[in-house]
């Protein structure tokens, strides 16, 4: 009964901070504090300090504002029109045609970035205006684009991976290489869905694609050299065992830089702009990282994940059974929260009793992916909701509906890696780690 009393309290402290409009980060240490006032004795500012200083000077944290900047600094070259020459004529002649280029682009965008949002409006910039101009259904460009974005959450560098191995302290090589197969596994189940539609859809009728030869095909192949080039150097250096994620990080913001200046997009603005666009990103997950930490501290005093665990233990609940509840938690949660709040709010609770359940943390980690990947296309907070309406114009509901195909795919995906845990297990137990 008093667990039952200490989730009421926090959860109204931190609804009633969020709802004034209080950052996310300052919320959770808003409620962290008034549990260790509550439940803990000696003084709160001392160890509120020292927790939020030991999370935030992570070594392994340091590859988080790199990825981001290197993402960052890519969103403003001409990645998105020489993705889309490089992938159009391969893509064109495949059933449901063009639409794939969406979901490619992400594919490949997502492999360099790291980033839902950054991944989205990338791609989404130049390939709109294209499917628009060749009739595409607008709900297939949409939905499909919504969709795919999310890839950028699973395929490594994924910001998500990060904040969660650090959070439960699992290694990133291993968390990024255990997303690799499931996010191509996912993109095939997006592209296996608009190559049904473009059969059954009655309003599909796009203007058909004139024939292109494959010294053609070959010729426009030359723009996707470079974004390929940085992927093998960033993904490969860590899949030879050559470089820490960090280490990786550097060498994809290095390759990033010189991309933008190849492609003559790389000025002294680019680059303030490009930097403090990382350094805001950087500064809003480092706080909420650290409330989560000062969080899971005064979690700890009450004995609150101890007693749920041993609650969710007592309730004798399968494996498969725990899953389905946490799916329905976090396709809930994901409603009011962004992925990575998600995380680092729920870790603290949710990581005993999956442990106690004997799972795989690494298997988790990608689990939680594809749940978190719904909350980006789940109204009313849904991120790529936003961003899409800020693209298109169009309404909330439409975006929304048209993401809905996308929504039941991420769930079918859920129950392939329940069925097939391999798909998330195999490439990181085989592969070698840098040191250190």
């Amino acid at each position: 009964m008093q667990e039952a009393y200490v989730i009421a309290l926090f959860l109204f402290i931190l609804f009633l901070l969020l709802g004034t409009g209080v950052w996310v980060g300052l919320a959770l240490i808003g409620v962290a504090y008034v549990g260790m006032e509550l439940f803990a004795s000696g003084p709160t500012g001392d160890r509120m300090a020292t927790t939020i200083w030991s999370a935030s000077s992570s070594w392994t944290l340091t590859a988080l504002p790199l990825f981001i900047w290197m993402g960052e600094i890519l969103f403003r070259t001409r990645l998105s029109q020489d993705m889309f020459r490089g992938l159009a004529p391969w893509m064109a002649r495949l059933p449901g045609g063009l639409v794939h280029t969406n979901i490619v682009g992400c594919t490949v965008f997502a492999a360099v970035s790291g980033s839902s949002a950054a991944t989205l409006t990338t791609v989404g910039k130049m390939s709109i205006p294209e499917l628009r101009a060749r009739q595409y259904p607008e709900k297939m460009v949409i939905g499909t684009l919504a969709g795919a974005a999310t890839l950028g959450l699973m395929i490594p560098p994924s910001l998500t991976l990060i904040v969660y191995g650090v959070t439960i302290n699992e290694s990133i090589i291993k968390l990024f290489f255990a997303g690799v197969v499931p996010g191509l596994v996912l993109a095939g189940m997006f592209m296996a869905y608009v190559a049904i539609y473009s059969f059954v859809g009655r309003d599909w009728k796009p203007d058909v694609e004139t024939g292109m030869s494959f010294a053609d095909k070959m010729k426009n192949s030359r723009f996707l050299i470079p974004v390929m080039c940085l992927i093998a150097a960033v993904i490969g250096s860590m899949f030879a065992g050559i470089a820490t994620a960090t280490e990786a990080a550097a060498i994809g913001v290095i390759g990033a830089l010189v991309l933008a200046a190849l492609q003559g997009s790389l000025n002294w603005s680019t680059f303030t702009e490009s930097l403090m666009g990382a350094t805001r990103t950087s500064a809003m997950i480092a706080l909420i990282l650290a409330g989560a930490a000062f969080l899971s501290l005064a979690m700890g005093f009450t004995g609150l994940p101890r007693a749920l665990a041993d609650g969710i233990a007592a309730l004798d609940l399968s494996r498969f059974q725990l899953l389905m509840v946490l799916l329905v938690f976090y396709i809930i949660l994901g409603c009011f929260l962004d992925g990575i709040s998600s995380v680092v709010l729920t870790m603290a609770v949710v990581e005993p009793m999956v442990r106690e359940a004997g799972i795989d943390m690494i298997w988790f980690g990608i689990f939680i992916v594809v749940v978190v990947e719904m909350a980006q296309i789940t109204p009313p907070i849904g991120f790529n909701l936003f961003v899409l309406q800020g693209m298109t114009d169009h309404e909330m509901s439409f975006i929304a509906r048209a993401a809905i195909p996308m929504f039941l795919i991420m769930v079918l995906m859920v129950f392939v890696l329940i069925w097939f845990p391999e798909l998330a297990t195999w490439l990181p137990d085989n592969v070698r780690q840098a040191p250190g």
